[in-house]
């Protein structure tokens, strides 16, 4: 009976960890709890997307989008799954165990996260996939440096830190501009706000994580955990509560059978596509209505 009740955790054993300083069973036991709760938010806002109206599902499938592959990610490393080894770089003490797969939850992540924003504060699709832009050149600066041994690391750290600003000056300044013209400058300054005040936090984590390898392994997956679960469960949670309240046909975001288009509503429920008037007239000349001759 006690053997049924006793909950172990063999990743470590089934995936032994490389290097001198690596990933401990506690840590694996954090992952593994970090894993839960982005599956456990998964299930939730896929059961929410069911209840939720007709053509304001954009941000559900968003977010799901971002649960499932932190959830993948998160899974991969508490199996210890997903890393390499790198030469550390205070005083050559050894190897250290760096875990790309961290990265790729952050590069794929919080690409629809960045999405959920664009769309709520009514920027232009150019403005959405230069943000995207410099969220793929931040994180893809770190992971470059993460796998530099020499103090060349601090380059790329320095490039994706600068990508970072980029993209804050652009929600601070472009997002806050159109939010205003939307009436939704409440809703997005805290969205955008809290969103920004986190990532703030992750180049300290970075310096003293995969950067600088002043703190363990284990102890930098503490830290960027909770720090991925405000960011994504916690605030894309918060998103969907928040959007309750959103006018989705005023922010453009009314998604109908024709594309993403506002719909012309009629007593019966139903919805009209809109007509072409150019080829309404093209059809009248190319069928003209025969004229009934009437008698002299």
């Amino acid at each position: 009976m006690n053997s049924l009740l006793a909950r172990t955790n063999d990743a470590l054993k089934i995936n032994p960890p490389s290097g001198d300083f690596h990933l401990v069973v506690n840590g694996s036991n954090w992952l593994w709890a970090v894993t839960a709760i982005y599956a456990f938010s998964l299930l939730v806002v896929i059961g929410l997307t069911y209840f939720a109206k007709n053509g304001e599902k954009i941000f559900h499938y968003l977010f799901q989008i971002s649960f499932f592959v932190g959830t993948i990610c998160y899974f991969a490393m508490a199996s210890d799954l997903g890393s390499t080894q790198i030469k550390t770089s205070v005083q050559d003490q050894g190897l250290r165990q760096i875990f790309y797969t961290r990265y790729i939850n952050w590069f794929v992540g919080w690409t629809p996260l960045i999405l959920v924003v664009g769309l709520i504060s009514g920027v232009s699709w150019a403005t959405i996939l230069y943000n995207i832009a410099l969220t793929w050149i931040w994180v893809s600066s770190w992971l470059s440096g993460a796998l530099v041994a020499s103090t060349y690391k601090w380059g790329f750290f320095v490039f994706g830190t600068f990508a970072y600003f980029l993209l804050s000056a652009s929600l601070l300044t472009s997002g806050l501009r159109t939010a205003k013209r939307l009436k939704i400058t409440k809703h997005y300054s805290l969205i955008a706000g809290s969103l920004i005040l986190l990532w703030f936090l992750y180049p300290i984590g970075w310096g003293l994580d995969d950067g600088g390898n002043v703190i363990s392994v284990t102890s930098g997956f503490i830290y960027f955990g909770i720090l991925d679960l405000l960011t994504v469960p916690v605030l894309g949670l918060a998103v969907l509560f928040l959007a309750k309240k959103f006018d989705y046909r005023s922010l453009n975001l009314y998604f109908t059978q024709y594309g993403r288009v506002l719909p012309r509503e009629y007593p019966d429920g139903s919805v009209v596509e809109k007509v072409n008037p150019s080829a309404t007239n093209a059809a009248a000349v190319e069928h003209p209505t025969p004229v009934r001759a009437t008698p002299e």
